[in-house]
């Protein structure tokens, strides 16, 4: 884990590769428990006869919850010492790039793309990050993070 101890030293990384995390298995139970959470219960995510006959072999996370897992796998990834508060701000370019076949293993790698001041003594934080999935060419998401950090 990369540890930056205040803003300035968070400032100073801007534009370089923080790391990736851990790998994380998609299990069957946890796209089932985001099916319920969300109310999506489309057969290529839960139902695992139908989706063995379907274009993916099997079932699939849904994409929604490969972008949810940016926050668990970040945070294995990265601290910042001092902050008071930080907030999820927004996303842009977000791309699902490759289905998660269930079983898969993900991990997030980040890329620290910028850290800007903004109004009300924050820090906007651009993070890159790309879900990879492991033994595959192509990433699961793509997408581009902005977090606000309050010293």
């Amino acid at each position: 884990m990369r540890i930056f101890n205040g803003p300035d030293e968070l400032k100073a990384a801007a534009g370089t590769n923080v790391g990736a995390s851990d790998w994380l298995t998609v299990d069957q139970a946890r796209i089932d428990t985001f099916a319920d959470a969300t109310d999506d219960h489309q057969w290529i995510h839960v139902d695992q006869e139908k989706a063995a006959a379907g274009p993916f072999g099997t079932t699939i996370a849904h994409g929604f919850l490969s972008l949810s897992l940016i926050v668990p796998l970040a945070s294995q990834v990265y601290r910042v010492d001092g902050v008071k508060m930080g907030i999820n701000y927004g996303l842009n370019k977000v791309r699902f790039t490759s289905p998660v076949p269930v079983g898969s293993k993900v991990r997030a790698n980040i890329d620290l793309a910028d850290v800007s001041e903004v109004s009300g003594g924050a820090l906007q934080v651009t993070l890159k990050v790309t879900v990879e999935i492991e033994g595959s060419e192509r990433p699961a998401v793509v997408a581009e993070w902005l977090t606000r950090q309050y010293f």
